[in-house]
């Protein structure tokens, strides 16, 4: 397969965006005091340099095969680290990281939801579009976080 440029621009700009997904995870999971965040920050970390390497073989040639998990936000069922009374500072510190970090995987949602329709290639489009649904499922699964700690 040959990308365009405008089709390889694409996959760099979301390339940069997955990128900077990682780094936010790694950091936000030094940042996190509950041991459940951490792990789930963690992992979505692992998740998202997926997306990052997965980018790097379209820019390759290569599609990779998709394997989109749509039932990961719906399967997902934290253990609460906080009560519902609780104020604490650990609690305000967890609650605005995965509140951030919820906001990053709208922008990326989006910005596969928009890069989709510059390809040619329906397996390209798909995986985008399997990749949108991830992220779509990683904000799902830090809102049910956040839920079962009673977070604002």
């Amino acid at each position: 397969m040959i990308l365009t440029e405008k089709e390889k621009t694409a996959i760099q700009d979301l390339q940069t965006q997955e990128k900077g997904l990682v780094e936010k995870y790694h950091r936000s999971q030094s940042e996190a005091k509950d041991p459940v965040l951490q792990d789930l920050l963690s992992d979505l970390e692992q998740k998202q340099q997926k997306h990052y390497d997965t980018l790097g073989e379209v820019l390759k040639g290569t599609i990779p095969s998709c394997d989109c998990n749509c039932k990961a936000g719906a399967d997902y069922q934290p253990k609460a680290t906080y009560t519902g009374m609780s104020e604490t500072e650990d609690k305000k510190n967890d609650c605005f990281l995965a509140t951030d970090c919820i906001g990053s995987e709208k922008l990326a949602s989006s910005e596969y939801n928009t890069n989709v329709f510059n390809f040619s290639e329906p397996a390209v489009r798909k995986l985008l579009a399997d990749i949108q649904v991830e992220e779509q499922n990683y904000a799902e699964m830090l809102y049910k976080y956040k839920t079962v700690n009673s977070m604002k």
